[in-house]
């Protein structure tokens, strides 16, 4: 069975979402609690706010697939709704039916830990 990712409506006030890193590559299991990719959304353009606009992503799965197309890489930016990638649960199923549903999938909101300089 053919099934597809795309990306989740995280905010009603999201327009994209920037890929901030891609975890699997193609021809990957994935299982249950897998990370696929982490997100940066930012909502500076959408409202104003009194604290950084922008939050950080990671999207994991609830469900054992095989990645077999993924159309967006780090740096990339997708719209809510927009399908990029493509899994299946038998890892030699032909890509030539159509998908039927979405790969389950949670979202949860991480922190970025970025690198601190050297003083």
């Amino acid at each position: 069975m053919l099934l597809t990712l795309s990306l989740p409506i995280i905010n009603p006030n999201m327009t994209e979402a920037s890929i901030d890193a891609v975890y699997i590559e193609v021809g990957a299991n994935v299982r249950l609690g897998s990370k696929l990719v982490d997100l940066i959304v930012d909502l500076s353009a959408a409202v104003p706010h009194d604290c950084p606009p922008i939050s950080y992503y990671r999207l994991l799965t609830q469900e054992s697939a095989c990645l077999r197309r993924i159309d967006v890489g780090r740096g990339g930016s997708i719209a809510p709704g927009t399908v990029f990638a493509l899994f299946s649960t038998d890892p030699e199923e032909s890509l030539d039916s159509k998908p039927a549903r979405q790969i389950r999938v949670s979202v949860a909101g991480i922190i970025k830990q970025e690198e601190w300089p050297e003083f």
